[in-house]
């Protein structure tokens, strides 16, 4: 494993968002789903392209806080730009499961 200095993972913006609508991504060449994600005021609402649909639904990402990293360029998905990296791990089978935070805490807040 690679260290890094303290520096390089305060550049690093993870912050908690609220999935404010979810849809399928069907031209995505691996199943994923289109997030808009509400991170509050002063960071505003942004896209993501997530592959997490063997755990979840549209329906039931709707309301979910996710952890997502914000300070990364935009990526072009197929016809879809995506302006921030949600964040999650690979269970036993591979699939992802999402980075969320255990309370309820603001929209916009940074990961310490």
């Amino acid at each position: 494993m690679n260290q890094i200095e303290w520096n390089d993972f305060t550049k690093v913006e993870l912050r908690v968002g609220r999935v404010i609508s979810a849809e399928a991504f069907p031209e995505a060449r691996k199943p994923a789903y289109k997030l808009h994600i509400d991170f509050g005021p002063e960071i505003g609402t942004r896209k993501s392209s997530a592959q997490i649909t063997a755990h979840y639904t549209p329906e039931n990402l709707i309301g979910k806080l996710v952890v997502a990293v914000v300070n990364f360029p935009n990526k072009q998905i197929g016809p879809f730009v995506s302006e921030c990296l949600v964040t999650g791990f690979h269970d036993a089978e591979g699939n992802v499961t999402l980075c969320i935070p255990e309370h309820a805490v603001p929209p916009g807040t940074k990961l310490l």
